[in-house]
């Protein structure tokens, strides 16, 4: 029974931190994720930001406004398919050119910031032809002015939408707890938070409790 404790203390102590820390996974954010068109109409999350990639000619690149999690797999795709033909088909080549199917998502009204109304209700579709260099962000703006970006190169608004905010920090309840400004096509987290810490604290506090206990008995 004496060998017990620690191990009972520890266990609890492991259950407590996970419920406080609870709290911070369950956040996301309130930003436009970006994605490249894949085969089959579908979409992969975009390893690089929109103001770096450099799409070929042919491609479909996606842009989805939405509170999303701060995780790739977890994040809000477009609602339309990356359709290269149905966007770009009725476009023709130009010497010098190459051209880009863009599909915006403006996304839905119950992500869409205080005071603010979505735009369009269904993703707006724009076939953008642009030098052959030219980044996704040169293509966006092409068709979809005005874009706004903070100070981190974050993509924060496109064709004016939202007028404010980028890359707020979003609590489970919906409401903005604060206010977050990550690098990349999608935001980041920064260290361990502080329910978690709270976690580790219990944790260490109830396992010295159980073996002083333990010593305790016996002697």
């Amino acid at each position: 029974m004496r060998r017990r404790l620690p191990a009972a203390a520890l266990a609890l102590g492991i259950v407590l931190a996970m419920l406080a820390a609870a709290p911070a996974l369950a956040a996301g954010y309130r930003y436009w994720s970006f994605w490249d068109g894949a085969a089959g109409g579908q979409w992969s999350y975009a390893a690089q930001g929109p103001s770096l990639a450099r799409p070929a000619d042919g491609s479909v690149q996606g842009f989805r406004f939405a509170v999303s999690k701060d995780a790739a797999a977890e994040a809000a795709k477009p609602r339309a398919a990356a359709d290269f033909e149905a966007v770009c088909g009725a476009t023709a080549p130009a010497e010098g050119r190459k051209r880009v199917a863009l599909v915006i998502d403006f996304g839905v009204q119950a992500d869409a910031p205080t005071g603010e109304v979505v735009p369009q209700e269904a993703p707006r579709t724009a076939c953008a032809q642009v030098a052959p260099d030219a980044t996704t962000a040169e293509a966006l703006a092409a068709v979809a002015k005005p874009l706004r970006y903070n100070s981190a190169a974050l993509l924060c608004a496109i064709s004016g939408y939202p007028q404010h905010g980028c890359g707020e920090q979003i609590a489970q309840t919906g409401a903005a707890e604060a206010s977050a400004e990550p690098s990349g096509s999608a935001p980041g987290g920064g260290g361990p938070s502080a329910g978690l810490l709270v976690g580790i604290a219990a944790v260490a506090a109830l396992a010295a409790a159980g073996v002083w206990q333990s010593r305790r008995r016996g002697r």
